[in-house]
């Protein structure tokens, strides 16, 4: 079944050693180039709406866009939620067909957090559905200041909680657009010695390609988030849509222009979640 939940995708990429993407979504046109990027390549995809994502386009639309790409694919895509803040709002994707909630409690106490996520993957679980959880704070590019995962914590926040994935602070940053920097891999390390709790990434566009595939293969890393790096490319392909003629007008025209750079963008995403059997095994990065 192509219409699948955080836990079908991410369970075998921990056990055999990969990573899924997790894409930010901001429009149809990038929805679809991902899902057809992902068939092309005959791997599992994630669709992601942000706070960004959903202060364009309401949630009940987005679930409708993200079940109806699920439905039609050829390889398993799951729906979602990134980054709610409350328990309504999770509640609301539920109801709307996603088929995974992220439960942001990071900016609260740990027993706060812990209390709130937990009722949250309590409410997905229920509904047969998965839970992503956020423990230590990832911060943002020329923004707020990030708050490293403490192990000990982790441990507490995986078994207090019951989330199907752990999304970790561990020098990672949103909002980077560049691979200057790199992972704390002796946290990680630590961090993967005390849960089995598939861990995820935010601010994956960060991250050194060599990097990414390395700690797929190595550590219980299974999910990097992929949106800047994305979100430059469109940009970079709309631009270039809307200058090669000052007398273009109609919006399809000009947005389709940009599919197959958003295509290409998404294929280089794809192949550096360290895949090692089937097809990606013989392409190269």
């Amino acid at each position: 079944m192509t219409v699948a939940t955080l836990a079908d995708v991410l369970q075998p990429a921990l056990r055999d050693g990969y990573a899924v993407a997790g894409l930010v979504t901001l429009g149809w046109e990038d929805m679809c180039a991902f899902v057809e990027a992902a068939e092309i390549e005959g791997v599992p995809v994630i669709l992601q709406a942000g706070p960004g994502c959903r202060e364009h386009t309401p949630l009940p639309v987005l679930g409708s866009m993200f079940r109806y790409l699920a439905e039609q694919a050829t390889v398993p895509v799951v729906s979602h939620l990134d980054h709610g803040y409350t328990f309504d709002e999770c509640r609301e994707a539920l109801e709307c067909g996603f088929t995974s909630v992220m439960f942001d409690g990071s900016r609260k106490p740990l027993a706060q957090n812990i209390d709130e996520t937990a009722a949250i993957a309590e409410l997905a679980h229920q509904a047969s559905i998965s839970c992503e959880g956020e423990i230590g704070f990832v911060g943002y590019a020329e923004g707020e200041a990030s708050a490293g995962t403490d192990p000990v914590e982790a441990a507490r926040f995986a078994r207090q909680t019951g989330v199907d994935a752990m999304a970790i602070s561990v020098g990672n940053v949103h909002l980077q657009q560049d691979t200057s920097g790199g992972l704390d891999e002796p946290r990680i390390r630590a961090i993967e010695k005390v849960t089995d709790v598939p861990l995820v990434i935010h601010g994956g566009s960060g991250v050194p390609v060599a990097q990414r595939i390395a700690l797929a293969n190595s550590s219980s890393i299974c999910k990097y988030n992929i949106g800047t790096e994305l979100r430059m490319a469109f940009g970079e392909a709309l631009r270039g849509a809307v200058n090669r003629d000052e007398n273009r007008f109609d919006r399809v025209a000009i947005l389709k222009d940009t599919h197959v750079p958003m295509l290409q963008a998404c294929t280089r995403v794809l192949r550096s979640m360290g895949y090692v059997s089937g097809r990606m095994a013989e392409k190269t990065i």
